[in-house]
């Protein structure tokens, strides 16, 4: 199993040098967040085009704001740039969002993502598409020949995505989801959709807080306080509540070298291709897990 960083970008100097920073301690991937700040395959394209190596990911694009095709063409233009070390994550974000923030309608997701596909999948393997859906519709080319063809991967967690990530896209993206639910429901949620699209099994990445820590109830306090809001979001809330998690801090992967190799051992064998670390903590806590986990890839 792949061990991978989120990096998120405060600058984008400060962010090249995170790159770079990952890059030598071994990490496979940077996995970097489409929020409220750097666009997020700007930045890659950026970093990519500096620092050789090492993959990038992004964890996850919302698409609602973005068609299809212009999502393609800065994704291609990222893969360009990088010289073919990007997977292209994209997700439906979430109603208070979409809806709240841009104005924009969260009706029917699952239609909104099927139609999304249909449009980006086939520009990003074979650059042209005729599609025309009930409400997204592209028919033309993307013309960026130095890019090659990118993996896409869908955030899911409710099985008729987990279908589409199987069926159509090339695997998942998860967060905050934990490892019992991940072997119990993501993966073969998402071989139901690979199995009928007669397809090899599809990549599974799984972000998770990590810490690595001799302060763990202080550590799981934090956690709680600072990925509160994932425990109130309706798609997360469901996945804590299968794992039977009362909030974030009990998926988190919290404690001593041991506990953190087990948990890590964990994912591996239930099927898991790449674990996501989101490392947290104080500094000092910050730099013993990048450290450690440094040492596990």
């Amino acid at each position: 199993m792949r061990i991978g960083v989120f990096l998120f970008p405060s600058t984008i100097d400060r962010y090249v040098d995170d790159v770079r920073s990952a890059a030598a301690q071994g990490f496979a991937t940077v996995w970097t967040p489409q929020i409220f700040g750097h666009d997020a395959l700007s930045a890659i394209a950026v970093a990519g085009s500096h620092v050789p190596g090492i993959r990038f990911g992004t964890a996850v694009v919302p698409t609602y704001p973005r068609h299809p095709a212009a999502m393609a063409q800065m994704a291609l233009t990222a893969q360009a740039a990088t010289k073919g070390r990007v997977s292209l994550g994209i997700g439906l974000s979430h109603k208070v969002v979409i809806e709240g923030m841009y104005g924009m309608s969260f009706d029917k997701p699952a239609k909104h993502m099927r139609e999304y596909l249909s449009i980006l999948i086939p520009l990003v393997r074979d650059r042209k598409v005729s599609y025309a859906g009930t409400s997204l519709t592209y028919r033309g080319n993307v013309e960026i020949p130095d890019a090659e063809p990118m993996p896409v991967l869908l955030a899911a967690l409710a099985p008729e995505m987990l279908k589409l990530a199987g069926s159509v896209a090339d695997g998942t993206i998860t967060w905050m989801t934990g490892p019992r639910t991940v072997a119990d429901h993501i993966i073969p949620s998402m071989a139901v959709g690979s199995e009928a699209a007669g397809r090899s099994a599809a990549t599974t990445v799984v972000g998770l807080p990590v810490c690595l820590t001799s302060a763990v109830d202080a550590a799981r306090e934090s956690a709680a306080k600072e990925y509160v809001i994932y425990g109130q979001l309706p798609s997360y809330r469901a996945m804590l509540d299968r794992e039977g998690a009362a909030g974030p801090a009990d998926v988190a992967i919290i404690g001593d070298e041991a506990t953190i190799a087990a948990s890590v051992r964990r994912l591996a064998d239930s099927g898991v291709d790449e674990l996501c670390a989101n490392i947290f903590g104080s500094s000092a806590e910050q730099a013993r897990t990048r450290e450690f986990l440094s040492s596990l890839v």
